[in-house]
């Protein structure tokens, strides 16, 4: 017997030829599988992965009713609180739900306190490294096939700053990532995109800005706007931070 009819009779059982009454193009199924399809044997088994957003500290719910209320709303918080993650969650939502026509990413290519040096390649290639936390997000709510198909059909695009001047924003849903590291110009600039039937979320933590504490303009954008009331800006704190419990106690002493 061959080393693999040898593992077929382990897993299958003895081959019993009679059963076939002649047709030696049916095999018959493994018996005593620990999983069935048949619905009344899977009583106790998952039958669908549905993931849905559920806020996690009064401060990610404030955010997620002022997203649900507000044309235009701004994240602040430390890192950890979920800001992109709901962000783009609910851009995600609207998309799905017909209330947006596209998605659009924005996030500062801005290097982390050191410099990567000449990368190779195309525009696109270049600014991958910068923009790869807006596609993990992306892939976290829907699959990176479903990603890829959307974003060649134009329905989610993803792009630095420096390419959003002169346009306008209408029939969609605006994510401005890590706006900690844009200036108070490049903000300005930024929210005045926003068009009708348009949603905008900037995000950012002042305390972790990767520029001198002097240019960025995300605090002073913030402060502001706190005067308008059709437009919510939400601060999170370090009670909302939903990563690893470290993270909140190092930020309280850092």
């Amino acid at each position: 017997m061959s080393k693999r009819a040898l593992k077929r009779t382990l897993r299958e059982g003895a081959f019993d030829a009679g059963q076939f009454e002649g047709d030696d193009k049916i095999r018959r199924l493994p018996i005593d599988r620990g999983w069935s399809p048949l619905q009344h044997h899977n009583d106790d088994r998952e039958q669908a992965y549905v993931k849905t957003i559920k806020a996690k500290s009064p401060g990610q719910q404030a955010l997620m009713d002022a997203i649900e209320a507000k044309n235009l709303v701004l994240a602040l918080g430390p890192a950890g609180t979920g800001k992109t993650y709901l962000a783009i969650a609910k851009a995600v939502e609207s998309l799905e739900a017909g209330r947006v026509g596209r998605i659009v990413l924005s996030r500062p290519a801005v290097e982390a306190g050191e410099s990567i040096g000449f990368l190779p390649g195309d525009a696109e290639d270049k600014l991958a490294p910068y923009l790869r936390p807006l596609y993990d997000a992306l892939s976290d709510r829907l699959s990176m096939k479903r990603v890829r198909a959307l974003i060649s059909e134009g329905a989610i695009e993803i792009a630095p700053v420096g390419f959003m001047r002169g346009r306008t924003l209408n029939n969609a849903f605006v994510v401005i990532d890590e706006a900690q590291n844009c200036t108070y110009g490049q903000i300005k600039m930024l929210l005045t995109r926003l068009g009708w039937h348009s949603t905008m979320v900037v995000t950012g933590d002042p305390n972790q800005s990767d520029l001198l504490p002097e240019l960025s303009g995300l605090g002073p954008v913030a402060t502001r706007l706190e005067a308008v009331a059709n437009i919510a800006v939400v601060r999170l704190e370090d009670r909302d931070i939903v990563r690893h419990p470290l993270v909140a106690e190092m930020l309280g002493v850092l």
